[in-house]
């Protein structure tokens, strides 16, 4: 059952596709691209929003029947409108979209004018050159067709890392509520912050094989699982709903450091800091740092690093890409965190399309510890003036 934004933008974006595909009101067409885009954009999960009885039209741009739709579901896991489109379009028409280039407008002219409804059919009209007589298409965007439709033949499916983070996130708290489970951490491209990711994978430590078994039992039982690829003793592999494929790996604390290393990579800075440990007599692999037959160091992943010697390197550097020479001249940058935010140089506020008052931001800002916060409206900018002379 959907229950991240994501899910939700992602819905209400396929209804505005559908709709436009129909040939449906813009305005509602449109109506459904901002609910989505709004919802996508909340720092909050709406579900937990509707927790706490929080009115859903106070939204910008949702009204009663948006939020009744939303409501529908974050309870049902369905949206009897979508469910509705789907059964008047053919099923696979929305699979046209993922083509670049191939926008609702387009998608809607060749499903009426040439009854394409598949990849297929897409692909056999582009290379028998039956698009390029359409309107708004021509021979180029014909050749960009049939050379889009074969790189995504041959892509795998990729998720922004905010979209990713609401899964992982998610997951992460659903493991860790077996209560000897130790360390949950997600690794791979999502730990080392990449723009997009492809899959998650999940490290988990356990202290006994009954905790382990219970742990692989919970991962594939877990309510957003579409498909089971694998359930092993230590490891197992799923395929949520969204799409996003998850492998778990449960190891021992001892090796924790060691996986963690192994399992965030990335492949070319792992092999890097294998030759550098070769080099040295040294064998590292997912279990730790090896002399001969004995464990030198694993548990955590500054003494991989330091067996090596070399400082720390942050997961977001760990590319092979000059970090490793970096790290042994103990040069390594001082990476932004958290705590170095000082301010907001574009927010608004209820008088534009925000969601508080001036007053309420301004509290909000110093809460945070921010020095500064800029209003960026013209609007906004004569309320501040009207608090000043009040006093507030």
């Amino acid at each position: 059952m959907p229950k991240h934004n994501a899910d939700i933008a992602a819905g209400f974006e396929e209804i505005a596709d559908l709709l436009e595909i129909q040939g449906a009101n813009p305005f509602r067409i449109r109506a459904y691209r901002n609910a989505a885009r709004v919802v996508g954009e909340l720092p909050q999960e709406i579900s937990r929003l509707l927790e706490k009885g929080m009115d859903l039209t106070q939204l910008p741009g949702i009204g009663d029947d948006l939020a009744a739709k939303i409501k529908e579901i974050v309870t049902t896991g369905h949206c009897r409108l979508l469910d509705r489109l789907h059964t008047e379009l053919p099923p696979a028409i929305t699979d046209l979209l993922k083509i670049p280039g191939l926008g609702p407008k387009r998608v809607k002219t060749l499903y009426h004018d040439l009854d394409v409804q598949t990849l297929e059919q897409l692909y056999r009209a582009a290379r028998d050159g039956r698009i390029r007589a359409l309107p708004g298409f021509g021979e180029k965007i014909e050749d960009n067709i049939l050379q889009a439709i074969e790189a995504h033949a041959n892509q795998t499916q990729r998720f922004k890392l905010a979209v990713a983070a609401q899964y992982a996130e998610a997951l992460e708290k659903y493991l860790l509520a077996i209560p000897e489970v130790q360390h949950v951490t997600v690794a791979g491209s999502y730990r080392r912050m990449r723009e997009t990711v492809g899959d998650l994978d999940v490290l988990v430590t356990a202290p006994t094989a009954a905790v382990v078994r219970q742990v692989v039992q919970r991962f594939t039982g877990y309510d957003e699982v579409a498909d089971i690829l694998s359930a092993g003793t230590t490891r197992a592999s799923i395929i949520l709903k969204c799409g996003l494929q998850v492998d778990l790996r449960v190891v021992k604390e001892e090796s924790y450091g060691a996986a963690l290393h192994y399992f965030t990579g990335s492949k070319a800075h792992n092999i890097a800091i294998r030759i550098l440990g070769q080099k040295q007599g040294l064998k590292i692999n997912e279990y730790g740092v090896f002399r001969n037959d004995a464990c030198i160091a694993g548990e955590t992943e500054a003494s991989v690093y330091a067996a090596v010697g070399l400082a720390y390197i942050p997961p977001e550097l760990r590319e092979n890409r000059g970090e490793i020479a970096v790290a042994k001249s103990g040069k390594l940058p001082q990476l932004i965190e958290r705590n170095d935010l000082r301010g907001d140089l574009h927010v608004h506020t209820k008088a534009t399309d925000g969601h508080h008052s001036l007053r309420e931001m301004a509290l909000a800002g110093l809460s945070q510890g921010f020095e500064y916060l800029a209003i960026t409206s013209i609007l906004a900018e004569w309320h501040l003036r009207m608090d000043s002379i009040r006093g507030d």
